[in-house]
C-alpha cells in the first residue's frame, strides 16, 4: 500500500469531537501514514482531549510536506486550512464537525470510508479561486488572498463609510454603505449571501460585489469576470476601515487603496466521488422542506 502524508488543522474550540479525531488517527495510522499536526491543534489534543499523540511530528506556519491536508472543523476552520497551505496547494480534505458544512462536507460517520476512498484514488479535486489583495500597490501582511471573501466594513459604531469603485480603470460609483463584500463564487454562499447576493456555481469565472447596509435602496449586487481588476479607496469619519479576509480582520486607515483581482494560484478541495454539488446546495438551504 502507498504511504501517503497527511497534514492536519484542526478547531481548537470544540470540545467533546473527539471521536472523530481519534477515529482519524487510528485510520491512518493502520495504513501507515505519516502524520504531522499543527503544533496548537496538537497541544489541543494532547492536554485537552487526553489523546494519546506518541510519535506524531509537528509543524508550525505553513512548514509541512504532505499529499494531503485535513481540516478538522467547519467550514471556517477549512478555510483557515486553506490559507496556511497557500502556495504549497496541497489538496484539501475538510471534515465538518461544525453546522453548515459546504466546504467541509466529510461527515464524521464517514471518516473511515474517506481514508479508504484516498488511498484508493476514488476521489476528484476542484480547484476554487482565489482573490489576491494589495494595499496601496503591495500585498496585505499576513495571507493575502481569500478562498470566501474580501470585506471592507466600517468599525464598530462608527457611521457609514464611503467606498469609491473602479473596475479596469473604470469608474463603478461610491458605495455609502456599511461596507462592501467582494467574494468568489465559493463565497457566494457565506457573508455576500446574507447580504441579498446570488448563488454562483462554483469554478464560475466570476467574482461578486455586494454592499452592507448601503444607504440607497437602488444598490444591487453585481456580477463581473474575475479577470476584471478592481479597486476600492476607502472614506470615513473616524479615519479608519476594517477589511477582513475570509474573517480575518485588520484596520486600515482612510485613503487606503485596496486592489483585488483573481490570485494567481487555487485552492484544491477533494470531493468524494458521488458528491453532488446541487444536492448539498439543496439540503443545506433546506429547499423544499415545508416549514409549517
Amino acid at each position: 500500500m502507498t504511504s501517503l502524508r497527511f497534514a492536519l488543522f484542526g478547531n481548537l474550540y470544540q470540545h467533546h469531537k473527539s471521536a472523530a479525531i481519534k477515529q482519524l488517527l487510528t485510520a491512518l495510522r493502520s495504513r501507515g501514514a505519516h502524520i504531522c499536526i499543527d503544533e496548537e491543534y496538537y497541544d489541543f489534543l494532547r492536554c485537552s482531549e487526553l489523546i494519546d499523540m506518541d510519535e506524531t511530528v509537528t509543524f508550525a506556519g505553513s512548514d509541512f510536506e504532505a499529499d494531503f491536508a485535513v481540516s478538522m472543523g467547519g467550514d471556517g476552520t477549512l478555510l483557515k486550512t486553506a490559507s496556511r497551505v497557500g502556495l504549497k496547494q496541497t489538496p484539501i480534505v475538510g471534515v465538518n464537525m461544525g453546522r453548515l458544512g459546504f466546504l467541509a462536507d466529510v461527515g464524521a460517520n464517514d471518516i473511515e470510508q474517506t481514508v479508504e476512498a484516498l488511498y484508493r484514488g476514488d476521489y476528484s479535486v476542484e480547484d476554487r479561486s482565489l482573490i489576491h489583495v494589495e494595499t496601496n500597490g503591495e500585498p496585505l501582511e499576513g495571507c493575502p488572498s481569500a478562498l470566501n471573501d474580501v470585506a471592507i466594513l466600517k468599525r464598530d459604531s462608527a457611521s457609514m463609510i464611503s467606498i469609491r469603485a473602479t473596475i479596469n480603470g473604470e469608474y463603478l460609483t461610491t458605495y455609502q454603505a456599511d461596507g462592501l463584500i467582494v467574494s468568489t463564487p465559493t463565497g457566494s454562499t457565506a457573508y455576500s449571501l446574507s447580504n441579498g447576493g446570488p448563488i454562483i456555481v462554483p469554478r464560475t469565472g466570476v467574482l461578486l460585489m455586494t454592499a452592507v447596509a448601503p444607504h440607497s435602496l437602488n444598490v444591487r449586487p453585481i456580477v463581473l469576470p474575475d479577470t476584471a481588476q478592481i479597486e476600492l479607496t476607502v472614506s470615513s469619519r473616524s479615519h479608519t476601515f476594517l477589511v477582513a479576509i475570509d474573517g480575518r480582520s485588520g484596520k486600515l486607515p482612510e485613503g487606503t487603496t485596496l486592489r483585488l483581482t483573481r490570485a494567481p494560484y487555487v485552492a484544491r478541495v477533494v470531493k468524494r466521488s458521488g458528491t453532488r454539488y446541487f444536492a448539498t446546495l439543496r439540503e443545506k438551504m433546506m429547499w423544499g422542506v415545508d416549514a409549517r
